[in-house]
């Protein structure tokens, strides 16, 4: 079978996911012909598709199991949802994001649905200046806890320019004085840091990223999808 190059036992776990073991069966116990194995794949290259992506998930998930405990870690009061909840949806955001932005409305979904989910979010400022200083500004809001309240607020706006900053920080009752002091300390720069390497580590080159169950996600999925990713895991 000039051309191809999967094992027959990957392409016999392949097609049994695929077909629930019908034609894969005949496959695993014979191996009857080739020709009807490169006839299917070509008829169907979605298995291969298929089987690349469950591939890098199952491969993801052993990447996660020494780095979940830290990533569902949150910064102290940057939480969104039940502090206390059992379901964790983690949320790597940038307020100059405008897919983050459009993902608001799916994550206030997912919250009304389940009273325990626990939304953490992790600052990944990595879009512009204005970015950082947004970032800074939400953690110090959340050692107010006023998180939830300055994340609204400044997504509600164009974007994260100083004055918007200083709107949102207005908006959600903060301390501005504190907030000022606050934003400076080595901590949470050292966050933001850690985020960074966090999302390196899961492969983010943009945002939204998100760790949902089992499952590493980016972009703008919709509450659906993260519904259903989050099932994998309780």
């Amino acid at each position: 079978m000039t051309g191809f190059s999967l094992s027959r036992g990957t392409l016999a776990l392949v097609l049994s996911a695929a077909l629930g073991g019908g034609v894969a069966g005949a496959l695993v116990a014979g191996w009857r012909s080739d020709a009807l194995v490169h006839r299917y794949l070509l008829a169907h290259p979605e298995v291969l598709r298929e089987a690349a992506e469950a591939l890098r998930q199952n491969e993801m998930a052993e990447a996660l199991a020494p780095l979940r405990a830290e990533i569902e870690r949150p910064f102290a009061g940057a939480v969104l949802g039940n502090p206390q909840g059992r379901h964790v949806l983690v949320e790597f955001t940038d307020y100059a994001c405008t897919y983050c932005r459009r993902s608001i409305a799916d994550v206030k979904a997912l919250v009304a649905k389940d009273p325990q989910l626990k939304v953490v979010i992790r600052e990944l400022p990595i879009l512009s200046p204005d970015s950082a200083e947004a970032a800074k500004m939400a953690l110090a809001a959340a050692r107010q806890g006023h998180y939830a309240a300055f994340h609204q607020a400044l997504f509600s706006t164009d974007g994260p320019s100083p004055a918007n900053i200083a709107a949102a920080a207005r908006a959600a009752g903060l301390d501005l004085a504190r907030a000022a002091q606050d934003r400076a300390d080595p901590a949470i720069e050292a966050e933001i840091e850690n985020n960074l390497a966090l999302a390196r580590k899961l492969g983010f080159t943009g945002t939204p990223g998100w760790l949902a169950g089992d499952r590493v996600l980016t972009g703008a999925v919709g509450a659906e999808a993260l519904a259903e990713a989050l099932k994998g895991k309780s």
